[in-house]
């Protein structure tokens, strides 16, 4: 039994089903949420002569997503060099890969000041630091792994679809649900005919409550002027979903949306500026950061915390009180709307429906596809396709075999699968193993800008790729 096969069955703990394959998840890699990451499993991948070799520019949370695949298949990824001006961070994720001291930087323009020395770069910086180290990248001759979004401006975006083309690298967009077992097998129903010809589509992401407070209100994107709207930054994924199911080209949007909620109005009488500063409504209050991160300790993946957890709690306690998590939720300079719906038309005369929505129970993306001879509906979970024709109904389920509370992780199963196809891509210098080249994902950055522009003019855009 090859190593492989080896590895698979030891760590087949639990797993997930869709369309009955098995896919199982990793013993200890989890995504920024602290849940189980899904082993790639894609019987086109070859095995490689080497490892493919790159430089991390951001050893957060997403960049330790990445840097997880190289730990669990260093036969495919070798990480050879780190850029994190955090040093807690850049000693953690030099550790980790161990990284030679002259291939640790503090910033990434560092990493170019030295000749070209690796296959590629993972871009996992923040999203007003893409444009630079991406452009440097192209012009050095590096291949790209670039978190979305590609960048906070559209003129950006473009520029670097110019240079990918000039330069022939490859520059795969971390689009990851179009890699997630469950998308993949709904854009084939949606494709293949089984509902007939497509008339229109109707997509819900259910943001959770919780989690936008704390990545939108309090978080690193509270304030869309500094980083970029909410649109592009958490719902750049499902415009790109939408239109990759599909499969048609976009013509025109429509949007609307607001921030309504976590406005200093709605503060409740009694309220502090922080949580532990005697809030008289502290208790009772879902988005306390007491209660969130230190006494469920939930979220915590922004603080970089102390290895051992009996002193994890006073750390805790020292961000409530000198970060902006620590911050009421009513008092922040956020100005992220909390509620942003849109209408789309494809070509063909195919319409979608995109709701964006901060106040629900739950996250995972739901939806509704309708066709002249059948009905689909999904929740990440499973889906229905309803058949007019033969009046017959079929679910198709992605769940835990084993453990009930571990579904669909790290976006569905994407995480790891993108990583997976960009190493292939990479090695055997081949574009088209990705489906989120930047080519194919540049439209839904497009649709995003004209979205939010559509927003603020109140008006109905065209959307010109």
């Amino acid at each position: 039994m090859d190593s492989k096969l080896s590895r698979r069955n030891a760590l087949k703990l639990f797993g997930i089903t869709v369309g009955g394959t098995f896919f199982p998840i990793s013993s200890w890699a989890t995504n920024e949420n602290g849940e189980p990451l899904l082993l790639p499993e894609n019987r086109e991948h070859q095995p490689l002569a080497k490892a493919v070799t790159a430089i991390t520019l951001g050893a957060g949370s997403r960049g330790n997503v990445y840097g997880g695949f190289a730990v669990e298949f260093p036969d495919q990824l070798d990480i050879v060099g780190v850029a994190e001006p955090i040093a807690l961070r850049n000693e953690r994720y030099s550790k980790k890969h161990n990284i030679p001291a002259e291939n640790r930087f503090n910033t990434w323009e560092d990493v170019f000041k030295r000749p070209k020395f690796a296959d590629a770069i993972i871009i996992t910086t923040p999203d007003y630091l893409h444009y630079g180290p991406c452009m440097a990248a192209l012009k050095m001759g590096y291949d790209v792994l670039l978190e979305k979004p590609i960048s906070p401006s559209e003129q950006e975006c473009r520029d670097i679809l110019a240079l990918a083309k000039k330069t022939g690298r490859i520059v795969a967009v971390c689009h990851v649900l179009r890699y997630a077992p469950y998308f993949i097998k709904l854009k084939e129903l949606i494709q293949n005919g089984s509902i007939g010809e497509v008339v229109s589509m109707q997509h819900f992401e259910p943001i959770e409550h919780i989690h936008m407070s704390h990545s939108y209100v309090r978080g690193n994107w509270h304030n869309s002027k500094k980083t970029t709207p909410i649109i592009l930054a958490k719902s750049c994924h499902d415009l790109d979903i939408i239109k990759w199911m599909l499969g048609k080209e976009s013509k025109k949007i429509q949007a609307f949306g607001n921030l309504k909620w976590f406005r200093k109005e709605n503060a409740p009488a009694g309220s502090t500026e922080r949580c532990a500063d005697g809030c008289s409504v502290e208790s009772t209050c879902p988005y306390s950061a007491q209660k969130i991160y230190y006494r469920k300790r939930n979220w915590t993946y922004v603080f970089d915390l102390p290895e051992e957890k009996e002193k994890q709690g006073d750390a805790i306690l020292n961000y409530l009180k000198t970060t902006n998590y620590g911050r009421c939720v009513y008092k922040m300079e956020n100005d992220q709307c909390d509620h942003y719906v849109s209408n789309i038309l494809f070509e063909d005369g195919v319409t979608a429906s995109f709701s964006m929505e901060a106040f629900t129970p739950w996250g995972g993306r739901r939806t509704r596809v309708m066709g002249s001879m059948g009905f689909i509906e999904g929740d990440m979970n499973k889906f229905t396709i309803h058949d007019f024709r033969t009046g017959e109904t079929k679910t198709y389920e992605s769940k835990a075999l084993d453990q009930e509370n571990y579904k669909n992780q790290g976006h569905g199963g994407g995480d790891w699968r993108l990583a997976a196809d960009w190493v292939q891509a990479v090695s055997k210098q081949d574009a088209s193993l990705l489906s989120s080249t930047i080519d194919a994902s540049i439209e839904s950055h497009v649709m995003c800008f004209a979205a939010e522009k559509s927003r603020k003019e109140d008006k109905v855009v065209e959307i010109k790729v």
